[in-house]
């Protein structure tokens, strides 16, 4: 069974913001001959690298909410030119949405089991998705 990983997505305002960056970080990488191969550092290194990649995915937690997954494709430690050991989480680059679900702020990652982790949205659903914004003011209200 998969585990996954749960992080905060400092710096985006919303899922399209992390596509968005995504998208630019892919084409300045090309850009330099680099793979386009989106990947999160991170200081600490995932000890349990085996059930993450059994089709773990990283949760990013969005202005408060679980709000999207990226599927973790590599786990790559390496020191970097400090001599500080760090961590490459390899990501795919396709966001999945998720059923959003309120997270308190934490430092670093925290692993996620599968029965904790919120459900993807339907991607072809008969409803258009509610603005991040709109949903968390409706949420706000009581009226979600």
């Amino acid at each position: 069974m998969p585990l996954h990983l749960l992080k905060l997505c400092v710096g985006a305002e919303s899922v399209q913001d992390l596509e968005e960056w995504i998208a630019e970080n892919g084409a300045a990488r090309i850009a330099r001959g680099e793979p386009a191969e989106p990947f999160h550092t991170t200081r600490m290194v995932p000890t349990r690298n085996e059930e993450l990649l059994a089709g773990g995915s990283l949760y990013w937690v969005i202005k408060g909410e679980i709000a999207c997954r990226q599927v973790l494709t590599d786990i790559r430690p390496f020191v970097d030119t400090d001599g500080i050991r760090r961590c490459r989480l390899v990501l795919d680059p396709v966001v999945h949405r998720v059923s959003p679900r309120p997270s308190r702020p934490f430092q670093g990652w925290r692993y996620l089991a599968p029965k904790d982790a919120p459900p993807d949205l339907a991607s072809g659903g008969e409803e258009a998705p509610l603005p991040d914004e709109l949903r968390r003011e409706l949420r706000a209200l009581g009226l979600l």
